[in-house]
């Protein structure tokens, strides 16, 4: 089974407030991606899925908002949950290691998308994405597994991260300013120990690098 067919069939037989990643309340998301862009930016939340990140961005003023996921059944639940709001999103369906591009956007958002990244040819080209999208000055925040964390999810194998090996994978350009802890329950009660990367980019060329900053 392909990657993209092993989502479509998690959203299609699964209830989006079942799944392990489920959140009634993003607030932690929310609270980085306000305290990254105070100024109401443009975000893209790659890996939203069914997130109820979405409604609460808009609910507090945002106005450039993008949704990236592999799955299409994913996207259709979460338009179908927006409408009538719903064309205030950008929806893009498409794997992120083979998206070209995705536009400009000031905050990056991700949470449980880069931890499913086994191979490092598909992190690469996650990194050099993220760089094209964000412009200097610019925010990326990335939540995934902690190294205590589940080493599996969704029946898929993931990569657990402390904040020196997260900061790692985007290279000697991201300096950790700061960390923090975040412990996420699943619908079942089951604890998940997560980090959440955040950084801001310092350097624009071609592709472009961050100062890291880190809240596990």
């Amino acid at each position: 089974m392909s990657r993209k067919e092993h989502w479509e069939t998690v959203y299609t037989k699964t209830d989006d407030t079942q799944v392990g990643w489920y959140q009634p309340d993003p607030e932690i998301s929310f609270r980085l991606i306000e305290k990254a862009s105070p100024g109401r930016g443009a975000v893209i939340d790659i890996g939203g899925g069914t997130s109820r990140l979405p409604e609460k961005l808009l609910d507090h003023g945002y106005k450039k908002i993008a949704v990236l996921d592999i799955s299409a059944a994913a996207v259709a639940k979460a338009k179908a949950r927006l409408s009538p709001r719903a064309h205030l999103i950008q929806w893009i369906v498409g794997d992120i290691t083979e998206v070209e591009q995705v536009g400009h956007f000031e905050v990056w958002h991700d949470r449980a998308v880069f931890h499913f990244l086994d191979e490092l040819s598909d992190r690469r080209r996650y990194v050099e994405l993220a760089g094209h999208t964000l412009p200097k000055g610019g925010q990326l925040i990335i939540g995934t597994f902690a190294k205590d964390g589940p080493p599996r999810c969704s029946g898929l194998d993931v990569r657990r991260y402390d904040a020196a090996s997260l900061a790692a994978e985007f290279g000697p350009d991201f300096r950790v300013v700061d960390e923090t802890s975040h412990l996420h329950r699943t619908p079942s009660g089951k604890p998940q120990p997560f980090i959440f990367g955040s950084s801001g980019n310092r350097v624009g060329k071609n592709t472009h690098f961050w100062e890291h900053s880190a809240h596990i």
